[in-house]
């Protein structure tokens, strides 16, 4: 079992910025996959960027590309997202994810593990 715990997260203007982290409990962590996703309130759980195990390769969705940073330092089992340039839309419930293989995935139902969530709220 692996837990997950992210902080971060906050109230900030537009055009400010947050640094997420996600702590996870394992020795292996450098055998996940990881991804954040975010939740917005009536709307779908939606990706917002994956990496792979190791760091190597990286995906974000089209609105954040540019702003958002996801990295990992898996000597700490902690992995981050950088968000700058927040917008009003970027105000989500914000959650990390574990997927035990070395490659991400787009899906949210392949993750096998999930932390509680960070509320990012950007006010205009």
């Amino acid at each position: 079992q692996v837990q997950l715990v992210e902080s971060g997260g906050g109230l900030v203007q537009a055009g400010g910025s947050l640094r997420l982290s996600c702590a996870a409990s394992t020795r292996t962590f450098s055998s996940y996959a990881m991804a954040w996703f975010r939740q917005a309130p009536g709307k779908e759980r939606e990706l917002v960027a994956a990496i792979t195990a190791r760091g190597s390769g990286t995906e974000y969705i089209g609105s954040v590309e540019g702003r958002f940073t996801i990295s990992r330092d898996n000597a700490k089992n902690t992995m981050y997202l950088q968000m700058n340039s927040l917008l009003p839309e970027d105000t989500a419930v914000h959650y990390c994810a574990a997927l035990a293989r070395r490659w991400y995935s787009t899906h949210l139902s392949d993750y096998d593990y999930w932390g509680q969530g960070t509320q990012v709220t950007v006010s205009s």
